[in-house]
C-alpha cells in the first residue's frame, strides 16, 4: 500500500518546488497537454498544487479540477489556497487510490512526478483507466524515470497505449 512521505519531507518538497517552478514555470509543461475550457481534469498526486491552479484557469468556470494526493498536508495546502483565492472549480481529495469519480468522467489526467514513488502502480492505473473518458488523455511526466521505463510502466498493464511524446510529457490513451 502506498504511504505518504513524512511531513518534514513534504515541507522540504514545498520549498524546492518554488525554486523549480521559478526556473521552469509549470505553464511550459502544461502547454503540451490538450486541456481546454470546460474540461474535467484530474491532477493525480497534486502535491502543492503547482499545476492545479493553472489548470483551473484553463478549464474556466465551466470546467472542473479534482486535485488528489495521499498526503494530508498536500490536501490541507490546496484547500487553503482554494479558500483564500475563492476558487470555485477545484476540489481536493485525500486518497491513496480510489477517487469515487464516476466511470469515464475525466477528460484529462495529469500523472506528473509521482509514478516513481508508487508501490503498486497497476492499482493506480486501473483507477485512472476507470475514470478516464473514452476520448480522454492521460498526460505523464516523471523526470526520475527513463523514457523506456515510462513507456513500459504505462503500457505494461495493458490498459493504456502511447499516443505521443512531447518535450516534457508523454500522452497515453485507453487501450
Amino acid at each position: 500500500m502506498d504511504k505518504p512521505i513524512p511531513n518534514i519531507a513534504f515541507r522540504g518538497m514545498k520549498l524546492s518546488y518554488k525554486a523549480r517552478d521559478f526556473i521552469r514555470p509549470r505553464q511550459i509543461i502544461l502547454s503540451e497537454v490538450p486541456i481546454k475550457p470546460g474540461d474535467t481534469v484530474l491532477d493525480y498526486g497534486c502535491g502543492t498544487g503547482s499545476y492545479t491552479f493553472i489548470i483551473a484557469r484553463i478549464v474556466g468556470p465551466q470546467g472542473r479540477v479534482i486535485a488528489t494526493d495521499i498526503h494530508p498536508l498536500a490536501i490541507m495546502h490546496v484547500n487553503s489556497l482554494i479558500k483564500s483565492r475563492d476558487i470555485k472549480n477545484v476540489d481536493a481529495l485525500l486518497t491513496d487510490c480510489e477517487t469515487d469519480l464516476p466511470d469515464g468522467s475525466v477528460d484529462v489526467i495529469l500523472l506528473f512526478d509521482i509514478f516513481h514513488m508508487l508501490d503498486d502502480p497497476n492499482r493506480i492505473l486501473r483507477e485512472l483507466h476507470r475514470v478516464l473518458a473514452p476520448h480522454g488523455i492521460l498526460s505523464f511526466s516523471d523526470h526520475h524515470m527513463s523514457e523506456a521505463t515510462i513507456i513500459n510502466g504505462m503500457t505494461g498493464s495493458g490498459l493504456f497505449k502511447l499516443k505521443g511524446r512531447a518535450e516534457h510529457t508523454f500522452s497515453f490513451v485507453k487501450k
